[in-house]
């Protein structure tokens, strides 16, 4: 006979053999986003926290590394003629942060020397203000600008930024356009000073900010000593500029609108900043038979001081300067405010106040109220001023 135990365990192999466990559900297949998150945390965890590089040699060894370092200290860098030190396509929140001068030797081509772009991304100099970046403008200065003479390297390309933030920089001696802000959404640019002052006999077209095709861009705190606009906003739409400083160049500038892919401006606003010793205070230009809209702009809150040729200037008839065409209608200035504008004695004697050159029909529902800008002379050639607006 067999035992009591193995009778049990007959019994239970038995009992296992006609009622099986259910086997284990499969394990789902993971979503292409899991495995999309899971490869960005694993290339994350292999970046470096960060990477410092220096001196001459550190410029290639930067533009080799950048996707290997979640924050790259660029120290003191020397960038060799005719290179860009080239931040391009950084992985998503990555910081860049200068020390010291970076210096950029001389080369006469078109630029630009800096470049950066991605997601996330943060630029800034150190905390204590001592980051400069030069470029060296004085070997190209010719007072030529970019209109011929020397070829001269455009300063800083921020293109293809989105949600990032450029801060406490200060770019020295640039050889022409400093700012070039592009195909950017939410950007801020705050704290930064550009100082071209030793090019006031030979500097040219040093603008500061050149803003086109982007979406969301606030510059605060700037401080710009240049030879020409201050801002330049050519298309774009919610751009702020606010606690600014300009002088020395063609001041707060829409336009030149027209002849790109895009040519729209809107929702704009320049509020509480100072442009002086300026050849514009204020400045609105749209080209003569090009078409665009220039609508839902403010102007609040600026302080105009020795301005020696157009206080406000607003024109629909530039053609390769100010007031050289016919006013044309191909794009309409609208809901434009201008107010409190603080401009007495601001002008020059052989200046104009305020001129205001539109063409039929093209410029409507403007607010204008606390303009206060003299000095200057009347522009007789004023043409379809919208009747609240004093064209003196």
């Amino acid at each position: 006979m067999r035992s009591y135990a193995a009778l049990c365990l007959a019994f239970g192999v038995q009992a296992i053999l006609a009622n099986p466990a259910p086997a284990p559900a499969p394990t789902p297949a993971p979503s292409a986003q899991q495995v999309e998150r899971a490869v960005e945390e694993r290339a994350i965890e292999r970046r470096a926290a960060t990477c410092t590089f220096s001196g001459s040699l550190g410029y290639s060894s930067a533009s080799k590394s950048k996707s290997s370092c979640s924050t790259i200290i660029l120290n003191a860098l020397t960038v060799p003629a005719g290179k860009t030190l080239d931040m391009t396509d950084l992985p998503d929140d990555t910081t860049i942060i200068f020390e010291g001068e970076t210096s950029f030797a001389y080369s006469e081509w078109e630029g630009p020397l800096f470049a950066v772009s991605g997601n996330n991304i943060k630029v800034a100099g150190e905390a204590n203000g001592g980051s400069i970046l030069n470029g060296n403008g004085a070997s190209y200065w010719d007072g030529e600008g970019s209109n011929g003479g020397k070829t001269k390297p455009k300063f800083f390309q921020a293109h293809d930024l989105t949600d990032s933030l450029i801060e406490t920089l200060t770019i020295l001696n640039p050889p022409v356009q400093v700012f070039s802000i592009n195909g950017v959404t939410n950007l801020e640019v705050a704290y930064v000073t550009i100082d071209a002052s030793a090019g006031n006999s030979e500097g040219a077209n040093t603008d500061g900010f050149d803003i086109g095709a982007s979406t969301g861009v606030l510059i605060e705190y700037a401080t710009v000593y240049n030879q020409d606009d201050c801002v330049a906003i050519n298309s774009g739409t919610n751009i702020t500029f606010r606690n600014g400083y300009c002088s020395g160049g063609h001041g707060l500038s829409i336009g030149s609108v027209g002849g790109r892919d895009d040519n729209t401006v809107s929702g704009i606003s320049f509020t509480t900043s100072t442009v002086t010793e300026s050849v514009n205070g204020i400045r609105i230009k749209a080209i003569e038979g090009d078409t665009g809209t220039i609508t839902d702009v403010l102007y609040d809150d600026i302080t105009l001081s020795s301005i020696s040729k157009y206080g406000i200037l607003i024109e629909q008839n530039y053609d390769g300067g100010d007031l050289h065409g016919s006013p044309t209608s191909g794009i309409p200035i609208t809901d434009l405010t201008v107010k409190n504008i603080a401009g007495s004695g601001a002008v020059s004697s052989s200046g104009y106040d305020v001129v205001v050159v539109c063409g039929s029909g093209a410029c409507s529902s403007w607010t204008w109220s606390s303009v206060v800008v003299t000095g200057g002379k009347t522009y007789a050639s004023c043409q379809n001023v919208p009747s609240n607006v004093a064209c003196s």
